[in-house]
């Protein structure tokens, strides 16, 4: 067992009696009956039929505080497999939502080799950022571009130590203290689990929600329906619909992300979720484990929804055109954006003119006029086209 140490016992003597039982709640521990001036606090593990783990937890600020937080600290040592110490620092942390990488890498337990780390902690920030992305605007491809609430968010997103369990990576997202009597919308808490939300409901956040949790939420609903689309596609040997989960926070970006943690061997992972007892998350949240197998398919349904994404029928676009070239000009490179996605999303899209659009191609050209053209968009190289022109529009200086 390892010893406490002295600073370690003064800072269990600071602790305040309702931040020890949050930790416990939070961590699926319940309070079995009051005693004079304390609580008896239970925790039996599912797959263990014997009998419970028990603590005794100090309501008031007593002579033997300190002792009896030692006493907690030492418990929760063996049932988490943890220092007392790190486990009373996390205790001291402000509420954050926790989200646990479990990497299988070859090697030593406790160990991982330098690019599968490398390439783990990369996919885990698209992850973040793919979420983020999501809660604002579900979307099959979320654009490049990215809006900056998503970029603070995942500026905020935390590292901590490694945990037992061959290599396992803990971040947690600070979420904003509640405050004193605040109530938590509960019905907006599950939103985004309802049967008409979970998947393709498009629904985004609550105003009541932190947007930090809203993240997490929709990190764990897309990692949830990835796993869901991948064993679809493996039971019936054909590529799923994942468009059909995009409102519910699956996206190309987040596919890619998990690619991206599987590492070039593709190896095995799993994402388990943690949420703060400060503001409470009724609904179930179990591991997601990802094998090799979902891990390739997962790759092409990102590619089928970035295909998806790329064509629609009468597209509108705007922009000005950059370059004119092909047999009688009847090719137009416009430097713009399509109507339907985000107006900073700006790029440059090849033209297929019809014969009576080539001198207002012409004109727009050499005036540098802003054009909307009308057509269908489709994949092309590594961009888009546009084709069977319906309407080309030079607009006034």
């Amino acid at each position: 067992m390892t010893v406490i140490t002295d600073a370690e016992f003064e800072e269990a003597e600071g602790l305040a009696p309702e931040v020890v039982r949050r930790y416990l709640s939070g961590k699926g521990w319940y309070a079995e009956r009051g005693l004079s001036g304390a609580e008896l606090w239970e925790w039996k593990p599912m797959d263990d039929p014997g009998r419970p783990y028990e603590i005794l937890v100090p309501l008031q600020r007593r002579k033997d505080f300190a002792g009896r937080v030692v006493d907690i600290l030492e418990t929760l040592a063996v049932v988490e497999a943890r220092r007392p110490g790190d486990i009373l620092r996390e205790m001291q942390l402000p509420p954050v939502d926790w989200q646990f990488l479990r990497l299988v890498p070859p090697g030593p337990s406790g160990t991982a080799p330098l690019l599968d780390l490398v390439s783990a902690l990369t996919g885990l920030k698209d992850l973040h950022t793919a979420a983020a992305s999501s809660a604002l605007l579900p979307q099959a491809v979320q654009p490049g571009q990215k809006p900056q609430v998503v970029k603070e968010h995942v500026a905020s997103v935390r590292l901590d130590q490694t945990r037992v369990g061959s290599y396992v990576v803990a971040a947690h997202t600070p979420l904003p203290d509640l405050r004193p009597g605040q109530q938590q919308d509960e019905a907006g808490q599950a939103w985004l689990f309802h049967d008409d939300a979970f998947p393709g409901s498009g629904q985004v956040s609550h105003s009541s929600e932190p947007f930090a949790r809203t993240v997490s939420r929709m990190l764990f609903a897309g990692v949830t329906c990835a796993y869901a689309a991948a064993e679809e596609t493996l039971a019936r040997d054909s590529l799923a619909d994942f468009e059909g989960y995009t409102g519910a926070g699956l996206s190309a970006n987040l596919c890619e992300a998990l690619v991206k943690i599987a590492g070039e061997e593709r190896r095995a992972f799993s994402l388990a979720f943690d949420w703060s007892s400060e503001l409470r998350m009724e609904q179930a949240s179990p591991p997601v484990t990802l094998g090799p197998r979902h891990v390739q398919v997962l790759e092409e349904g990102a590619k089928d929804l970035r295909e998806r994404a790329a064509r629609e029928e009468g597209a509108i676009l705007q922009g000005v055109v950059t370059r004119l070239s092909g047999q009688g000009d009847r090719q137009a490179t416009i430097y713009g954006s399509l109507l339907r996605e985000d107006a900073s999303r700006m790029r440059s899209v090849r033209v297929e003119l019809r014969p009576e659009d080539v001198d207002k191609a012409t004109v727009a050209w050499r005036n540098g006029l802003e054009v909307a053209v009308r057509g269908d968009v489709e994949p092309y190289r590594t961009g888009v086209r546009m084709r069977e022109v319906r309407a080309f529009v030079v607009r006034a200086e």
